[in-house]
C-alpha cells in the first residue's frame, strides 16, 4: 500500500518539480539537458566544415566513429561508477569534461586533436547519458519521477529545431570554431551549478546514493560490469576507424587489429546468437546494430558529400538535420498512436524499407548530372524510417526479457547500436577509399558506397520477422 500511494498523483499538499523545494534542481537539469541537446545537434553538421578546414576530409570518419566508440566506454565507467557510489559525481564529471571537451575541438590545430576532442566528449557523453536517470531517482521522491523524465525528453525539442540551422549560419558567417566556442560558454555555467546542485539532494527525496557494501572477492569480481571488455571494444571501433583511411601496409595492420578486437570482445557483451540471427532477442539485438549503423553513416557521409564535393551550404545541411529530428519524433508517435495494433515486427520491417529509399536517393543524389536536393531529401527519409522501427526494435527486445534481465537487455542493445554505428560506417568509408584509389572520383565513389549502404536496410526487413514475440 505504501508503494501505491508513493506512485500517485502529487496532492496539493505535495510540493511539485517546480516547488521551491525542487525548483534549483529542476531548472539545473533542463537546462543541462537543453544545451546537452543543443551541443549534441549542433556539433555534428558542422563536422564536415571543420574537417575540410582542417585538411583531413580522409579522416572524418575517425572523427564521427570516435565518438561512438568512446560513448561506449563511457557508458560502461558511469554506470558502474554510479552503481558503486551513486550518479554524482560521474554525471558532474561528464559535464566538465564536456565544456573542456568542447575547448579542445574548438581551438584545434590538426585533424588529430579534433579526434581527440570528439574521443572525449564520447566518453563525457556516455558517462551523462547513464548517470542523468539516476541522478533524478536521487534528487526527486518517486512520484515526481515521470514528470522529470518527461521534462528530460522534451528539452531535446527545441534543440533538434534551431540547433543545426544556428550552427550553419555560425559557421557560415564567422568560423565553426565559434559554434564550439559558443557552446563551451554556454554549456560552462549550467554545469557549474549541476555541480553544485549534485552535492546535496532536494530534502525530502526519497533516495540516497549507494553506499559501499564489502563483498567477499568472488562476489566483487561476479559484480563488476565489463569495463574492460568495453575498453577493448573501444580501441578495436577505433583502430578500424582510423585503418580504413588508408590503403597501406600500415593501415592495413590497424583494421586487422580493430576487426580481431571486435570479434574476440562483442560476443561477450551481446546475447548468444546475434551475428546468427537466432530467433527472438538475438535478432531484436542484430536489427538495432544494422538500423543504427545505417542511419549514422546516412547522417555522416551525406553532409560530408554534401558539404565538401557539392558545394551546399552549410546552414542549408542544418536544415536537413531539424527536418530529420522533427520527422523521426513524428514517425514514432504515429507509430505509437495510429498503428499501436499493428505487430511490431512487420512495423519495423516498413521503416527499413523506408530507410532503403532513402538510401536511393543519396545514391541519386551523388550523381553530378542530378540535383543534391535528393541527397538532402535522404537524411529526413532515413530518420521517418528511424522513428518508425526504432521504438518497435526496443519493445520486442523487451518482450523476450525476463523481468530481471531489462537491464542486460538494455546494455546489450546499447552496445549493438554503438557496434553497428562504428562497423557499418568504417565499411563504407573502406569502400569510398577503395572507391576513390580506383580512380571512380570523389562523387562515383559516394554512388558505390551508398549502393552497398543498401544492403543493411534490407537485410533487417527480411529479418524482422525473427524478432516477433509471438
Amino acid at each position: 500500500m505504501a508503494e501505491e500511494q508513493t506512485l500517485r498523483p502529487p496532492s496539493d499538499t505535495q510540493p511539485g518539480i517546480f516547488s521551491r523545494q525542487y525548483a534549483p534542481a529542476t531548472l539545473t537539469f533542463a537546462a543541462v539537458m537543453f544545451l546537452t541537446g543543443f551541443a549534441a545537434l549542433a556539433v555534428v553538421p558542422t563536422l564536415p566544415t571543420a574537417a575540410q578546414d582542417l585538411d583531413g576530409v580522409s579522416l572524418f570518419p575517425l572523427v564521427a566513429g570516435s565518438f561512438v566508440a568512446a560513448s561506449l566506454l563511457g557508458g560502461v565507467l558511469g554506470g558502474h561508477w554510479a552503481d558503486r557510489s551513486g550518479a554524482r559525481r560521474p554525471l558532474a564529471l561528464g559535464m566538465v569534461l564536456s565544456v573542456v571537451t568542447l575547448l579542445v575541438s574548438a581551438s584545434s590545430l590538426s585533424i588529430w586533436q579534433l579526434v581527440i576532442g570528439r574521443f572525449v566528449d564520447g566518453l563525457a557523453a556516455g558517462m551523462v547519458a547513464v548517470s542523468v536517470t539516476t541522478a533524478i531517482g536521487q534528487s526527486y521522491p518517486e512520484y515526481l519521477r515521470p514528470r522529470m523524465l518527461a521534462m528530460m525528453s522534451a528539452s531535446w525539442v527545441i534543440p533538434s529545431l534551431v540547433g543545426p540551422p544556428i550552427a550553419g549560419v555560425v559557421s557560415e558567417a564567422w568560423s565553426w570554431r565559434m559554434v564550439f566556442y559558443g557552446l563551451a560558454v554556454l554549456t560552462a555555467l549550467p554545469s557549474i551549478a549541476l555541480v553544485a546542485v549534485l552535492r546535496r539532494a532536494p530534502a525530502g527525496a526519497d533516495a540516497e546514493d549507494p553506499v559501499p557494501v564489502d563483498l567477499p572477492p568472488e562476489q566483487e569480481r561476479a559484480s563488476r560490469p565489463p569495463v574492460l571488455v568495453a575498453a577493448m571494444l573501444s580501441l578495436g571501433a577505433a583502430l578500424g576507424q582510423y585503418g580504413v583511411s588508408g590503403w597501406d601496409v600500415r593501415h592495413l595492420l590497424f583494421v586487422v587489429t580493430g576487426v580481431a578486437l571486435l570479434v574476440v570482445f562483442a560476443p561477450r557483451l551481446l546475447p548468444k546468437g546475434t551475428w546468427r540471427s537466432a530467433r527472438g532477442l538475438p535478432t531484436a539485438v542484430l536489427l538495432r546494430g544494422l538500423t543504427s549503423g545505417t542511419y549514422f553513416t546516412v547522417e555522416a557521409l551525406v553532409p560530408l558529400m554534401l558539404i565538401t564535393e557539392r558545394k551546399v551550404a552549410a546552414v542549408t545541411v542544418g536544415v536537413a538535420f531539424t527536418a530529420s529530428a522533427v520527422l523521426w519524433a513524428g514517425a514514432a508517435w504515429v507509430q505509437g498512436k495510429l498503428l499501436q495494433n499493428v505487430a511490431r515486427h512487420r512495423l519495423v520491417t516498413a521503416g527499413a524499407l523506408i530507410m532503403a529509399a532513402s538510401v536511393a536517393f543519396a545514391i541519386a543524389g551523388s550523381f553530378g548530372g542530378m540535383s543534391p536536393v535528393l541527397a538532402m531529401v535522404a537524411m529526413p527519409l532515413a530518420a521517418i524510417g528511424m522513428g518508425m522501427l526504432d521504438p518497435c526494435v526496443t519493445v520486442l527486445s523487451l518482450s523476450h526479457s525476463a523481468p530481471d534481465r531489462l537491464g542486460h537487455t538494455t546494455s546489450a542493445m546499447q552496445t549493438n547500436m554503438n557496434l553497428g554505428q562504428v562497423v557499418v560506417l568504417a565499411f563504407a568509408t573502406a569502400v569510398l577509399n577503395a572507391g576513390l584509389a580506383a580512380g571512380t572520383g570523389q562523387l562515383g565513389g559516394y554512388a558505390i558506397t551508398f549502393s552497398l549502404l543498401l544492403l543493411p536496410p534490407l537485410l533487417v526487413a527480411s529479418l524482422a520477422v525473427r524478432a516477433r514475440n509471438d
